[in-house]
């Protein structure tokens, strides 16, 4: 988690607007699955993937879905459209999507985010609501007990709130 904690901090500090989603969300919305990785909304702009590289340069990124693990630093070229990111760095993974499965894009996701205090740092969530439905139009089995243990807690919220 500490190796998460970090990862974390760095893409904070690299200025590049993001939503946290996926498993570590609900673990801060207090699932109990735990998540191995950092799923992130964003606009990946030729910008901000040059922000991107900077900020993991000291942790030797690379496609982790390529066969030759190849270098996020020098691939794509500059100037290539990215969609999606799909990186392992020396602190542990991070996907970066700009669209959420039964959401939307960042426009979208980020309108409905919360915001909280992480590390000292303001950073946006994606709304509970908006997670379960990203969990559910997944469709594993994984992403449907996680929309189940989702719902539980967004019904506990209710309770807690009308109580």
């Amino acid at each position: 988690m500490n190796e998460l904690n970090r990862l974390l901090q760095i893409l904070c500090d690299a200025d590049i607007p993001f939503v946290i989603v996926g498993g570590f969300a609900g673990m801060l919305y207090g699932s109990s699955l735990v998540t191995c990785a950092i799923d992130l909304c964003a606009v990946l702009t030729d910008e901000n993937v040059a922000k991107l590289r900077t900020a993991l340069h000291d942790l030797k990124p690379v496609h982790r879905l390529t066969p030759q693990r190849l270098s996020f630093l020098d691939n794509p070229e500059p100037g290539v459209s990215v969609r999606n990111l799909y990186l392992q760095t020396d602190v542990g993974p991070v996907d970066l999507l700009t669209s959420i499965t039964g959401v939307g894009g960042f426009e979208r996701v980020n309108a409905k985010a919360i915001e909280i205090v992480l590390f000292g740092r303001r950073i946006r969530v994606i709304g509970l609501d908006d997670l379960i439905a990203a969990k559910e139009a997944l469709g594993r089995e994984k992403d449907l007990l996680a929309a189940k243990e989702l719902r539980a807690i967004r019904e506990a919220q209710h309770d807690g709130e009308s109580g």
